[in-house]
This record gives C-alpha cells, structure tokens and sequence, in this order.
C-alpha cells in the first residue's frame, strides 16, 4: 500500500492555523490520499524546511509568517506576483524545480467576487496595514481596476511602499479616507483577541461599504460587528484564507478544489473551539 502524499504549512507559531483543517477536508471530499500537516519552524531556519521539502519530496507547501520573504531566497524560482511583492506563501514542485508564488492577492480576490459578487473595478479601495497581507491586497486591488487604493498605517514609509504596488492609482491615506471609500479592508492584526479593539474609528463606517477583516479568528472580530451595526456589509478573513488555499490545493493536486467543504470545515472548527 502506497504511503499519502504530504503536504506541510511551515510558520512559527503555526499551530494555530487553519490550513490543516481545510486542505484535509478538500482532500477527504475527493478521495485523495493526500495528507496535511503543520510544522513548526522557528525565524532564520526558512532555508532547513525547504531542504526538508526536496530531500523528503514533500508535494506542496504553505508559508506563513515569518517565512514569506526568507523562502525566496532558496526556492528554484518564483512567479512575476511573488517576485513584486518580494514574498511567497505557496511551494510548488514544476519538474525537478520548485516555485514560489503568492495566491494571497487572487484568494483575496476570489473571496470578494466568488463568495459576495462584488468587484473592485471602478472602487475607491482603503486597505488598513502595509505588512505582507496587505502589500499583496493592494496589487490585487490595483491590478482587479480599482480606481483608488489608499494605504492607512502608522508608518508612513512603509505606507508608501505597500502603496506603491498599485502604481498611479495607490496613495498613502489618513484615517478619514475610510469616510469615502467602497471597500475598506483591515489587513493588520488588530482584532485577533478578544480585546475588542478596531483598527479604524468605527464612526467612519457606514451602509454601502464592503468591510473586510482578514482576521479570520474570531469569525466577526469588533470591526465587522460594527461595520454591521452601521449598515455595511462585512466580511470575515476566512473567505481569503479558503480562497488563497484554493488556488494552491489545484497547484498541487491539478484538481479543482471543493471550496465550499473547505469554507465549511473551517467556519465549523472555529466556531467549535470557541
């Protein structure tokens, strides 16, 4: 009997990721013997697990944090996206080569258009943050046709930069751009706990706006339970979280991936461990 192929999520922490739960349920839902893990691999040792990923010929691989950048480094090659951004969250073998890419900005993307029929082509976009996240966020916008993408962070140079992957159209923003915008996304960390912190005055929201919080733990962090109580419509992190997977699950597998059983494992273990 052939042994499951396996697949590995390498961060630190990783152990609280959500990876393992949906790639498995995608895998038992087509019948492939295929297998899942997250490993844990501390800052600096990036270069160790993809040798791991050669020597033991793993079939595919995720990148969290803090690893996005450093993999770069010691992959074959990387795709156009990930050589932009300067950071990859997905290892594919292609022949005897392994390749970076970063599906964060399409899984992004698909979450808004697939799971809520709204696109950004024509939208005054704000993204909150200019960490790794939110640089692939605001290509995505830009390159999707948004009309405006303005970054919002408390560190204006790192504010230009994630701004300008959008070229003409990203700028770097205050707060009160949130007042204006269609689509207003949070892509730090603010929101994780249970703190009930938020990342924007919540005054600035209001009905017709998109509000996205990639946090995807708790389901609706303090923003989105604002966002809703103002009228917008909100949208959890766990949309990009499947969608990203997706893109990568079909890299690896060449399958079409089942993203509403990968949607569902993820919303039912979050909301099952709370």
């Amino acid at each position: 009997m052939s042994s499951p192929r396996v697949c590995w999520v390498i961060g630190h922490p990783v152990e609280h990721s959500l990876s393992p739960v949906i790639h498995n349920a995608a895998f038992t839902a087509l019948g492939l013997d295929w297998k899942y893990f997250a490993v844990s691999v501390p800052e600096g040792r990036a270069a160790d697990a993809v040798a791991a990923m050669r020597s033991l010929r793993v079939a595919g691989m995720s990148v969290t944090m803090p690893h996005k950048a450093a993999v770069i480094e010691v992959v074959d090659r990387v795709t156009p996206t990930a050589e932009r951004l300067g950071a990859v969250n997905c290892l594919t073998w292609r022949g005897t080569q392994i390749e970076g890419d970063s599906t964060d900005g399409a899984g992004f993307l698909d979450s808004l258009r697939v799971d809520h029929g709204w696109d950004p082509d024509g939208r005054r976009c704000v993204v909150v943050g200019a960490g790794g996240a939110a640089r692939a966020i605001v290509a995505a916008l830009a390159d999707a046709g948004a009309a405006d993408v303005g970054v919002v962070n408390r560190s204006p140079a790192r504010a230009e930069v994630a701004a300008a992957l959008a070229g003409p159209r990203g700028r770097v923003a205050g707060p009160e751009a949130v007042d204006d915008a269609d689509l207003v996304v949070n892509a730090t960390p603010v929101g994780m706990g249970d703190d009930g912190a938020l990342p924007v005055d919540a005054d600035r929201l209001g009905a017709g706006q998109v509000v996205v919080d990639i946090v995807y733990d708790p389901i609706e962090t303090a923003l989105l339970a604002e966002a809703r109580r103002r009228g917008a419509v909100p949208v959890n992190g766990v949309g990009m979280l499947v969608h990203q997977a997706a893109h990568a699950f079909r890299a690896w597998t060449g399958e079409d991936p089942p993203v509403e059983v990968m949607s569902a494992a993820g919303v039912a273990h979050l909301s099952g461990h709370r």
